[in-house]
């Protein structure tokens, strides 16, 4: 299992390869596109993370001692982001995601090139991966 800090490193450096935003915009959108189907019975109101402009949901479970996680939304872009989470925090320790900072916002330059509304929407999905991970400590 490789650890947080190395795979949003990981992330960063595939970042590096684009010159633009646009570029990286579009790279976003396909990885959102490779998300595994998420079960239409799973979008309900429970699993919905409130407050974010695009619907998003999220389903988490605990397998082995690890965080485990689907999710998906009906925004490319917004799934893009999803996808990256799951690289990020799916198949970890609880413990480990609790105490992680997501250094790959800031790392990638998400923080200044996300509108207000997505920084905010993608803030409220990993506190929503945190609250869960800390309910599996």
């Amino acid at each position: 299992m490789e650890s947080l800090e190395k795979i949003q490193k990981s992330i960063s450096e595939e970042f590096d390869i684009f010159d633009t935003w646009m570029e990286k915009y579009e790279y976003i959108i396909d990885l959102g596109k490779k998300l595994k189907d998420f079960p239409e019975d799973q979008m309900i109101d429970d699993n919905k993370v409130h407050g974010c402009q695009s619907s998003v949901w999220f389903v988490t479970s605990m397998e082995d001692g690890l965080f485990r996680c689907k999710a998906t939304s009906d925004s490319a872009i917004v799934a893009g982001l999803i996808a990256l989470l799951l690289r990020i925090y799916d198949n970890q320790i609880p413990s480990e995601i609790v105490t992680a900072e997501p250094k790959f916002i800031f790392m990638i330059g998400l923080n200044e090139h996300l509108s207000p509304t997505r920084n905010n929407g993608l803030n409220l999905m990993i506190e929503r991966i945190k609250k869960d991970a800390s309910l599996m400590i």
